[in-house]
């Protein structure tokens, strides 16, 4: 199953990124496919929010990316990087 369509999934990554970020919301008020950094964000994330999402998505799922811009596009919104988590 791919990642955007696995829910359990996604919650995990929701519950991730408000635990690491210390955003006081329910992570299942999330949106899937809203940008989680910029003007239009749902939780209004910075670069020091993606550094601490990065470092807890390589602990807890061994993501590595080296390249701050890859990173950056991989956390565009929780249906994306579901998908690079969970491809098929």
């Amino acid at each position: 199953m791919k990642g955007s369509q696995d829910a359990a999934l996604k919650l995990r990554l929701k519950q991730l990124i408000v635990r690491e970020t210390d955003k006081a919301v329910d992570p299942a008020t999330v949106p899937d496919d809203q940008p989680l950094f910029g003007p239009k964000s749902a939780l209004e994330l910075d670069s020091v929010d993606g550094l601490q999402i990065s470092m807890a998505l390589q602990v807890e799922f061994g993501l590595r990316v080296e390249d701050p811009k890859q990173m950056r596009r991989l956390l565009a919104d929780v249906n994306t990087l579901a998908d690079h988590l969970q491809p098929q």
